[in-house]
């Protein structure tokens, strides 16, 4: 064999190899360091600005903290600034009005959650829950009922007070269930050691009739439904009735960072903050399904579920994860639209079938552009 053919075969031989192993490297999937989770980053197209206008629409602009939208039956929206405004803006986001003002907004507390009844369309009722101080000067959180009428709100019943509050850690969100019960998040406002305290209603997922009354089947005959939170902000429940829960985990306490959970919430349940975080464990406490590991962080902040796929807007991740469901687990994260929006608060699905975003980029924690905060409207089979 000549030198020249030598040669010739180790150059081919050196090219097969360089190829594999770029292949390896390009194939690999990062994953949280503490799941066994694929993650898939931006499916649709990273880094394609075309791709991204195709899929998404901004239907209204300059709106400061929005942090929840419910739908009215004929399209409208109603949606909830955190400084203490409930807009009503058209479905072409052209026209908005003010229909209720909070004077005074508690740093990441104010107005909130705002949900309406299954039978809106007989009896009226929404629900607001917002941050105000008691009478002895402490930050509360409450939830509010009203009847709307003649785009305005009257009739103020109270339907659950005295939920701690703080300048953080307020939770805020609120369901109707498909039993027909009113679900409630509320944060530990930034005291860990009362999520663990049945005696107060910080760090919970509470259950109410929607008069706050107490069902008679709840766990522990109080409000409370489940405990051991921290600041949990998304509820969703899919086609078999589960109940699924989004939650920030600590930035910074005790030294630690990150492990933003998703979990499967059941009656009676202790989620373990702040004893334990992210998958470590404890007899009587339950782990997550997912969490972020403890150099990512997504700051959940809304759930919704659909299609086999639970999705939620990311503050601090700056996206909209779906994490695909397979029964009780998580198989897959997905990431749409990282960077591309900014912080990303609620998902809602609209009346039209199409999902409904909220930016957080007036929050004091993001960057924002001369049109936010915004709400987006996204088409999710194109995702």
């Amino acid at each position: 064999m000549t030198k020249k053919l030598i040669l010739i075969i180790l150059l081919a031989a050196i090219a097969i190899l360089f190829s594999l192993s770029l292949r390896r490297e390009t194939s690999k999937t990062p994953t949280p360091p503490e799941e066994n989770i694929s993650v898939i980053s931006e499916t649709q197209k990273s880094g394609a600005t075309d791709a991204v206008k195709a899929v998404t629409v901004v239907v209204a602009s300059n709106l400061e903290i929005p942090w929840d939208i419910a739908f009215l039956p004929d399209g409208n929206m109603l949606v909830t600034e955190r400084v203490g405004r409930l807009l009503l803006i058209d479905k072409t986001g052209l026209q908005r009005k003010i229909i209720f003002e909070q004077k005074k907004q508690h740093g990441e507390g104010g107005l909130l959650g705002v949900v309406l009844h299954p039978d809106f369309a007989t009896n009226y009722f929404l629900y607001l829950y917002m941050t105000a101080e008691s009478e002895n000067g402490q930050t509360k959180n409450r939830v509010v009922r009203y009847r709307y009428e003649n785009d305005g709100l009257k009739d103020e019943r109270v339907i659950i007070s005295d939920i701690p509050g703080a300048t953080y850690h307020d939770g805020g969100r609120m369901e109707f269930g498909p039993d027909g019960m009113l679900y409630v998040t509320t944060g530990d406002a930034t005291t860990g050691k009362i999520a663990q305290d049945k005696n107060s209603l910080g760090g919970k997922i509470l259950r109410l009739k929607d008069d706050g009354g107490i069902p008679s089947d709840n766990p522990f005959g109080t409000a409370i439904y489940s405990y051991g939170h921290r600041n949990p902000q998304g509820l969703a429940w899919d086609e078999a009735g589960r109940l699924w829960e989004t939650e920030h985990g600590p930035t910074g306490e005790g030294g630690i960072c990150c492990r933003d959970e998703v979990n499967l919430i059941r009656a009676g349940t202790n989620y373990g903050w702040p004893t334990i975080r992210g998958l470590e464990s404890k007899t009587g406490m339950q782990t997550p399904k997912l969490n972020s590991g403890t150099s990512e962080a997504w700051a959940p902040a809304s759930a919704l579920y659909f299609q086999g796929s639970l999705f939620f807007g990311g503050l601090k991740g700056e996206a909209l994860y779906e994490a695909v469901l397979d029964g009780e687990n998580v198989t897959k994260l997905k990431t749409h639209f990282k960077g591309k929006f900014g912080r990303i608060r609620s998902i809602r699905l609209g009346p039209d079938g199409m999902f409904y975003l909220t930016t957080s980029n007036r929050d004091g924690r993001g960057s924002p552009t001369t049109d936010d905060d915004r709400i987006i409207r996204v088409n999710p089979e194109l995702l």
